[in-house]
């Protein structure tokens, strides 16, 4: 599988998968964009305390760059938790205009209908993309550090391999932009959880760089969770971005002291 992250007019980073010519999945940026101040230009996320006017125009642009209509976009609230929902057309439209009828207390979703934007926003957690092509199955997760220690990407392994009879052999995953260990800093609190979960790994995805502090890195602290769970190394991909450090390209929580917008993470898959 080949992971390519381009930049699209300024404003849309498209994962490229040629193996898998059927499944659109990208990142977008911060530019290209109507929203103003600490949300300029394109922020997604309509519970920052952005216009909401100005979100759905920036949603309604990239509806028509990916040509996925909202009302086929399907979106939840993120929670920091490891709840995950299969959904269908049923679903489609589910908070792409309006925070109140997103799916509630979700941060994962996936589906096995075409033509379904599955689509969540971030602003330093993991985006995990996750796709059976041999199965028509497609999945998304929201990893912030407290979905990561509860599991969330083994979760969503769980669910494909038990529940809908996926071969582990058949899934791929793409990990995607997000803060980095060279600017993700976090306490004992955290590790405690972190060694908990990784409980008989000799490889640590953290360094203690003072007492009682540490820089984790989440993507490989994922990347270690989903190989646990049985997915292939080499079904694995994992995006170099830093969102902390990128900030020509994103909003970043944690470097914008919590005043900022959201990129949105997508996939979604074509008719055959």
């Amino acid at each position: 599988m080949s992971d390519i992250f381009r930049q699209i007019e300024k404003e849309l980073l498209m994962l490229q998968s040629h193996s898998f010519p059927q499944i659109v999945a990208g990142f977008t940026t911060k530019h290209g964009g109507v929203s103003k101040g600490a949300f300029a230009t394109f922020n997604l996320g309509l519970h920052v305390g952005d216009d909401p006017s100005f979100v759905c125009s920036n949603r309604q642009r990239l509806a028509d760059l990916l040509q996925f209509p909202l009302e086929r976009w399907i979106c939840c609230d993120q929670i920091h938790d490891v709840h995950i929902e299969k959904v269908t057309t049923d679903h489609g439209g589910k908070g792409t205009t309006d925070y109140q009828s997103a799916i509630a207390g979700t941060d994962g979703l996936y589906t096995e209908e075409a033509r379904l934007l599955l689509a969540l926003c971030f602003a330093d957690c993991v985006p995990l993309y996750f796709m059976a092509p041999k199965h028509g199955m497609i999945g998304l997760a929201h990893a912030g550090w407290k979905g990561t220690v509860k599991n969330i990407a083994g979760e969503m392994v769980r669910l494909w391999h038990e529940c809908e009879q996926i071969p582990l052999e058949d899934i791929y995953v793409v990990i995607g932009p997000s803060i980095g260990a060279c600017c993700y800093i976090v306490d004992d609190r955290v590790i405690t959880r972190v060694d908990r979960v990784l409980e008989g790994e000799e490889k640590l995805p953290y360094k203690q760089v003072s007492i009682g502090q540490y820089a984790l890195d989440l993507k490989e602290l994922n990347k270690v969770l989903l190989i646990k769970a049985g997915i292939h190394e080499e079904h694995i991909d994992v995006s170099g971005y830093c969102t902390s450090c990128a900030d020509h390209l994103f909003f970043s929580h944690r470097r914008d002291q919590g005043k900022t917008g959201r990129m949105m993470a997508f996939i979604g898959r074509k008719e055959e």
